[in-house]
């Protein structure tokens, strides 16, 4: 059977902190992941050796354990082979004494170690996902997450809607819920990166991404929106009709509006995400439209009430 140097494999030093394995892991497992090298089995082999060597650096107490048998792992084997050894007996083979590890060598490795190399069963056990004969919970490699980014509209995000996006070369339905925001990122379990151990699936994480809207101006779930209109409504008050995320929509104008006047209309905002019928508000700032091309007796009549205005 082949020892494993599990160091070598990841291309780290024995000295090689914990950040710097799962570093150099997660640059070796891009490089070979199956689903980037489709039927290439000796791409799946090399992918296979360096999700054991991370599974055992990666976790202190395994990575001890590995370090402390060291080159016995031979003595370690025959040990499995042959009759047990009591703690510190020593064993004459050619001269050469060996002492052997006090109890039994799948407690030292906690059991566990299923779809692996025979070196990495031999002192793990056969039993990697799922409980393992004394009943403690084993831990599976999960395969590699995915990031991916998806464009939307504003009105798409405003309500419930349904997208379609690719991700390694896969087309998945996926149905958003309301209120998602620029920049927001969600997570779609199991949707990622297969492993060839039979391990859990790796997530997909999916960043949203809302262009800016040529109408509304979004702060959080509150909603601006600017709206002309005429001067007649601003001086004598009245009604404006205006187009909001839910359908139309209409205003009152109190008598003698001030151009550049905000009202507050609540609940008519943004959706909120995970909160199904709650609303932002909407904030309409009015601003006075100019008429353009008067007539001759629009003239007289605007002439005839500055004069008013100025005679008061």
């Amino acid at each position: 059977m082949e020892y494993k140097d599990y160091y070598k494999i990841l291309g780290v030093s024995k000295s090689a902190t914990i950040d710097e394995i799962k570093k150099k892991y997660r640059k070796l497992a891009r490089k070979y992941h199956p689903d980037v090298n489709p039927g290439d089995k000796n791409t799946a082999s090399k992918f296979a050796e360096i999700n054991e060597a991370h599974e055992v650096l990666s976790d202190p107490e395994k990575r001890k354990k590995y370090d402390t048998l060291g080159s016995n792992w031979q003595q370690y084997q025959n040990y499995r082979q042959g009759p047990p050894f009591s703690s510190n007996r020593r064993t004459s083979r050619g001269g050469s004494q060996y002492t052997f590890f006090e109890g039994d060598f799948d407690d030292l490795f906690g059991g566990i170690g299923a779809g692996f190399s025979d070196f990495f069963k031999t002192f793990f056990g056969d039993s990697f996902s799922g409980p393992d004969s004394s009943g403690k919970e084993n831990r599976s490699i999960k395969g590699q997450d995915y990031k991916a980014e998806l464009e939307m509209t504003l009105e798409e995000a405003y309500s419930r809607c349904v997208k379609i996006i690719n991700v390694n070369n896969e087309n998945l339905r996926i149905t958003l819920k309301p209120g998602l925001k620029d920049g927001q990122t969600i997570k779609l379990k199991g949707k990622g990166g297969s492993v060839i151990q039979g391990g859990k699936k790796g997530d997909l994480y999916i960043t949203i991404r809302i262009p800016l809207h040529p109408v509304y101006k979004r702060v959080d779930n509150d909603l601006f929106i600017e709206v002309p209109v005429d001067m007649y409504t601003m001086l004598l008050g009245g009604e404006k009709e205006i187009d909001v995320l839910s359908g139309r929509f209409k205003i009152k104008v109190p008598p003698e509006t001030e151009s550049g006047s905000t009202f507050r209309l609540k609940g008519k905002g943004f959706s909120v995400y995970n909160k199904s019928g709650s609303f932002g508000d909407l904030y309409v700032k009015v601003l006075m439209k100019t008429p353009k091309n008067l007539s001759d007796k629009e003239k007289k009549l605007i002439k005839e009430l500055a004069r008013l205005r100025n005679d008061r």
